[in-house]
């Protein structure tokens, strides 16, 4: 068996590898030949700084003790690559922009460029991922403990392998991670080496897998069989905690600060997500293909009571595999080791750009132009921020005692960093989103998981009294850890996660609901929500108050001299001038601004481009206050011109309805003119011919016949008129009493017809459609009737074509029966057609028989009955249509 010390010199031959690896990776990349360094294969490889020392030790575990809820460590991250590629598209993009160097930039810069959000976040993102450290040092830990042999229990006690192996990661970390100063540079040779150690650990857990299945199970079939027998065969899901975890791993692969370094500050291409999107799904779905097998297996050969989250080195051990042994260890190292090494230089970037430079800075009486090189600071800065950070990992690791499931410690950073989540992706798809949002839902959040998950990991009378857990915080009931609100029966995870970002997104929006944006946050957030469509910031930068000269000592002292030499010249000679010392324009600070923080940050660079030229942030509101003022005028003025065009509006319309009114006016004059001498006519003819037969004596037989058939005639002529005045009052006043029948469509044309006297030989030849005959009808058969009666009358008397003729159609229209009344005399004026179905209007009425009440009759009957009537212009003729409704029931109004 190999001894700890052959391990120990193992793996230091392979950290040696994987920096001579980085450091050649780097060189070439400086050479200009490490283009093959951006390729799709290397990014989707560097997102395998996912699997960590838990889903290589503890997957198997997990599945172990929970069966297959193990899958949805690698479910959620699968489903935001599958299905959420276009939100990490929109986040490689913002972090371009803005050169965002973490998520504490990202934030930050969203809001802003607050510097107070930046360390909110940063110090939850160092809270949150300490636990992640400690189970990284656990792991190695323990597997180191599986090679340790009974003569070196003692000597390597698992608290003094802890420290040991906490130092040797913070060293290797510091000379690994901080020789660039720039982070939005890519780290071509950080890169490479978690691409070589992703090949690594899959490699490892694949030859594992392989082993158990083939060399110790006998096959596939041996194996489903073994599968099948073990408990964890029995499928069982906890639905709330199988959603509650998919969730929770999807949020965290956004949210973590390493996934964060790996997948958007190190990205070269974006194209090169739609290769990862499928890739790295496949890349879990490998490293969790002999999970299972290798669980059951562990179950089955090994002891009880044996640690299940190291059967991937146990297993291998008891069937004297050394060899395989080993190389699961390197890949499990490999797992812990990458995860140390990003997390730690992404924490550590935030710790110096968002905490120390700005500390360092207001210390400074000079500002940004202090004397001595602020390059050194940074540097040192990050580095003792690496060794602060691995070290509260290795204290959690003590005082949790070392002895949880790996799994279950995962899940508490999980919780933890997934409380990003609500101000990353609201700040990214909602302008109205806000500072004081952000930050009371990042700080609710962040409360709730410390009380509901961080602090219990501790155990009770640790941080916690048991009596807390039991009565509640202060013996408040609704304040027990793990029964937030009284609420209980809920499992732990499931309680914080639901809790903690319920409360943070409900703090969120509520508080960006409550506040408004500053001037800089809208301009920040049209840049961020809207991305595609501008990709640079519009700044307020004062350039005249700033000289080449100061900001080429800030540059030299952030950037280091060769590099901000270059960047000068090269603005320079964009502009056409010569020597190394550009204007200061616009574009030009806004360059330098973006360059500046890559190194320090976007808030830093942000404060101190703003010293140099009297302040960005009073110019960009001064600015935006302006622009506010010209959108108020401008909406003004657009509301003014909607208005005189609305006014436009309806005085054309009271123009045509005084024009209406007047035309009506006109016709009712003359109407009753007309109506004054045709109730005269015949009055003063009954009146002079009834004074002729009682007051002349001796008038023979005929003349009396006669007199009296003028007296009659002239009665049923004032009869009709006054029966169709009163005929509109009823219909107007809405006093008809409809009498509804059943009858047919062609027996009411026909009736129409006779009455009308269109079968007496009348000069007008009336042909009727046959489509009526089986229409039915339930309506005031009377009332259609004189309708019809009417047009027919119309057509008798208006129609000059020298051979008059109407035609009586029927026609479907959607379900609708429509009767049309078409004569082929003069089409009606067009001045006219608006008038020809109100009171009193007469059209071309030459021998001054009507009064103009017929078509108002009639459409006041359709109206009765459900249907309407309209005219319609033909060019060689006039159509008046009658709709009936579509239901047989005509008048049931």
């Amino acid at each position: 068996m190999i001894s700890v010390n052959q391990l120990v010199g193992v793996s230091l031959v392979y950290v040696a590898f994987l920096f001579a690896i980085a450091f050649f990776a780097e060189r070439a990349s400086v050479r200009g030949k490490g283009s093959w360094l951006r390729s799709p294969l290397v990014y989707t490889l560097s997102l395998s700084i996912y699997c960590t020392a838990w889903t290589f030790y503890g997957a198997v575990g997990y599945a172990a003790r929970s069966g297959m809820e193990f899958v949805t460590i690698y479910l959620g991250p699968s489903l935001v690559m599958i299905g959420w590629w276009w939100v990490l598209r929109k986040l490689v993009r913002i972090g371009r922009a803005q050169r965002a160097t973490s998520v504490a930039d990202l934030i930050s810069a969203r809001y802003g460029k607050s510097n107070l959000l930046a360390i909110v976040v940063t110090v939850m993102a160092v809270v949150g991922v300490t636990p992640y450290i400690a189970l990284q040092l656990q792991s190695v830990t323990l597997s180191l403990s599986i090679f340790a042999g009974p003569e070196q229990s003692d000597t390597l006690s698992q608290p003094t392998a802890a420290f040991w192996v906490a130092f040797g990661l913070a060293l290797f970390t510091v000379l690994f991670g901080t020789r660039n100063l720039n982070a939005n540079e890519r780290h071509d040779g950080v890169v490479i080496a978690i691409a070589v150690e992703a090949v690594v650990k899959l490699v490892a857990l694949l030859a594992v897998g392989v082993f158990v299945v083939w060399g110790i199970a006998g096959g596939i079939a041996p194996m489903m069989e073994r599968i099948d027998a073990s408990p964890i065969g029995e499928w069982s899901m906890d639905r709330s905690r199988w959603a509650a975890l998919t969730a929770l791993s999807a949020a965290a692969f956004l949210a973590l600060p390493r996934m964060f370094q790996v997948m958007v500050v190190e990205n070269e291409d974006e194209r090169h997500l739609q290769i990862a999107s499928w890739a790295f799904p496949l890349y879990l779905m490998l490293m969790s293909l002999f999970v299972v097998p290798i669980a059951v297996v562990g179950l089955d050969i090994m002891p009880a009571g044996s640690n299940p989250d190291l059967f991937v080195l146990t297993v291998p051990l008891a069937e004297g595999q050394g060899g395989l042994a080993t190389l699961s260890f390197l890949g499990g190292f490999s797992s812990a080791t990458s995860m140390v090494i990003v997390a730690t230089l992404a924490l550590s970037t935030m710790v110096s750009n968002h905490v120390v430079m700005p500390v360092w800075l207001s210390t400074q009486a000079a500002g940004a132009q202090v004397s001595g090189d602020v390059r050194n600071v940074v540097i040192l800065a990050r580095r003792a921020s690496i060794l602060i950070i691995i070290f509260f990992g290795y204290v959690y690791y003590r005082l949790s005692g070392g002895g949880a499931a790996l799994a279950a410690i995962g899940l508490i950073s999980f919780v933890g960093v997934a409380q990003f989540l609500p101000a990353m992706l609201g700040g990214i798809f909602w302008r109205g989103a806000t500072r004081w949002g952000a930050l009371a839902g990042l700080v609710v959040g962040f409360a709730v998981w410390v009380f509901t998950s961080l602090l219990p990991s501790f155990g009770p009378d640790a941080v916690l009294s048991a009596a807390t857990f039991q009565t509640g915080l202060g013996g408040i009931g609704w304040l027990r850890p793990q029964a937030l609100f009284g609420i209980e029966g809920i499992d732990p995870t499931v309680h914080a996660v639901v809790w903690s970002l319920t409360l943070n997104v409900a703090a969120f929006v509520l508080g960006s609901l409550v506040t408004f944006p500053t001037p800089l946050e809208r301009l920040q957030g049209a840049q961020f929500v809207n991305v595609f469509d501008h990709s640079t910031q519009a700044r307020g930068w004062d350039a005249a108050l700033a000289t080449s000269e100061d900001l080429m000592i800030m540059a030299q002292r952030i950037l280091g001299p060769e590099d901000a030499l270059a960047l000068f010249r090269a603005e320079a000679q964009r502009q056409g001038l010569t020597g190394h010392l550009p204007e200061p324009t616009q574009g030009f600070l806004q360059t330098l601004e973006r360059e500046l923080a890559g190194s320090v940050g976007s808030a830093t660079a942000h404060a101190m481009i703003s010293q140099l030229v009297g302040g960005a942030t009073v110019s960009v509101q001064d600015l935006m206050a302006v622009a506010d003022e010209s959108a108020q005028i401008l909406e003004y003025s657009n509301r003014l011109e909607a208005k005189s065009a609305e006014l436009s509006r309806t005085a054309r319309k009271l123009r045509e309805a005084n024009e209406k009114l007047t035309a009506l006016s006109v016709q009712k004059d003359a109407f009753l003119g007309q109506i004054s001498h045709e109730l005269r006519t015949p009055m003063t003819s009954i009146r002079s011919f009834s004074e002729i037969l009682r007051d002349t004596d001796g008038l023979d037989r005929a003349d009396k016949t006669k007199y009296a058939s003028i007296i009659h005639g002239e009665t049923i002529r004032l009869t009709r008129l006054l029966d169709d005045l009163l005929d509109l009052s009823v219909l107007e006043n809405g006093q008809v009493n409809l009498n509804l029948e059943h009858g047919t469509l062609r027996d009411v044309i026909a009736q129409a017809v006779l009455s009308a006297g269109g079968d007496r030989g009348n000069l007008l030849s009336i042909t009727q459609s046959e489509a009526s005959a089986d229409i039915p009808l339930v309506t005031d058969l009377d009332r259609l009737r004189q309708v019809f009666i009417n047009l027919i009358t119309n057509a008798q008397k208006y129609c000059d074509a020298p051979e008059p003729a109407l035609r009586v159609d029927v026609v479907d229209q959607a379900g609708q029966h429509q009767v049309v009344f078409f004569d082929n005399g003069t089409p009606i004026p067009v001045e006219a057609r608006a008038l020809i179905f109100e009171k009193f209007s007469r059209i071309d009425d030459k021998d001054g028989s009507g009064a103009g009440l017929g078509l108002a009759i009639c459409r006041e009957i359709m109206s009765r009955l459900g249907g309407d009537i309209t005219y319609e212009p033909r060019p060689d003729g006039n159509a008046f249509v009658v709709h009936l409704p579509a239901q047989a029931a005509l008048a049931a109004q």
